[in-house]
């Protein structure tokens, strides 16, 4: 009897997760589409070419120092990958995250910065030193600050948000897919009230992008239960990377991408215009870009070739799709 409801406890919870992930529908949140604010997803990135992937986007602060040390606020286990909270010797806290997910979330998030999309600064230590806690050298990590001018005050969903159906919004799904970042769970895209001189803005980011610069996968369980617990794919991994394709083809208005997940009612809204749009932003970014944003991360020379030869090869399939758009 106890197993028999055990077993009724977690189709009833996959039943759930099915509903929330393979079975939902794509709509937007807003009845008036001309009255959606862009800005708070995307803002079109004049200085793409000038923009420094090394340094990140600025917030302000300064990056991280190796040299000095952090001491220990809690344990973060919430996610895949473990960390810290920490303060550094001026008493602002960082969220660390240590694991395989700390380089290629360094790297994702300064490209999607790079083409116009919202991100908080991260970034990447190998070595530094934890006072408390466990303490010594915790080993290399992902640094991002809790900016006292950026608050989050809510999250959003891929499948019901105001910005769906805009080019951005479907750019931003297509650079996500270049990057074969599969962690689409809502709890990962955080919404920020940002304080400035000219007041309080909404920005709308995705955060949290570990699950990425690796290959897509879709066990055989995900037939049955399309669920986020079973896992999608790799972190982190180059030879899975260069050995996934990014476009497999076009029928009528549907892109087929060489995509293996649970979200492919989403993937299924991209057109050929949308790869199109999403590609010709990333080909404005020069090889030197790209390749301080695999240093920021921490990432070799060698891997770092490797990764933006592919990333090459998939802007050139995208860009391939013109004459289909």
């Amino acid at each position: 009897m106890r197993l028999m409801h055990r077993l009724a406890a977690v189709l009833a919870t996959a039943a759930v997760l099915t509903t929330s992930c393979g079975g939902r529908t794509v709509r937007t949140t807003i009845s008036d589409p001309t009255t959606v604010d862009i800005s708070q997803l995307w803002i079109e990135p004049h200085d793409i070419e000038t923009r420094d992937l090394f340094a990140g986007p600025d917030a302000g602060i300064a990056a991280p120092d190796a040299a000095t040390q952090f001491t220990f606020v809690r344990a973060d286990q919430s996610g895949y990958s473990p960390g810290y909270d920490v303060k550094d010797a001026n008493g602002l806290e960082w969220s660390v995250k240590l694991g395989p997910e700390a380089q290629p979330e360094v790297v994702s998030s300064r490209i999607l910065w790079a083409i116009g999309f919202h991100q908080v600064p991260t970034y990447y230590l190998a070595t530094w030193t934890l006072v408390g806690g466990p303490g010594g050298n915790p080993g290399p990590a992902r640094f991002r600050p809790e900016s006292p001018g950026q608050k989050v005050v809510g999250e959003w969903s891929w499948y019901e948000n105001q910005f769906v159906g805009t080019g951005p919004f479907k750019g931003l799904v297509v650079a996500n897919l270049l990057l074969n970042n599969w962690d689409w769970k809502t709890s990962n895209n955080k919404i920020y009230d940002v304080t400035g001189s000219d007041g309080v803005t909404r920005r709308y980011v995705v955060r949290d992008l570990g699950a990425s610069l690796g290959k897509t996968a879709f066990p055989t369980a995900l037939k049955w239960l399309p669920v986020r617990g079973f896992g999608q794919g790799s972190r982190n991994d180059l030879e899975g990377f260069e050995s996934q394709r990014f476009i497999l083809g076009v029928e009528g208005t549907r892109v087929l991408f060489d995509y293996q997940g649970i979200h492919e009612k989403l993937v299924d809204t991209i057109t050929p215009r949308d790869v199109v749009w999403a590609s010709e932003l990333l080909a404005r970014l020069s090889d030197e870009q790209l390749h301080d944003a695999f240093r920021a991360g921490g990432y070799g020379q060698e891997q770092a070739t490797r990764y933006v030869a592919k990333i090459r090869s998939k802007i050139a399939e995208g860009l391939a799709l013109k004459t289909a758009s």
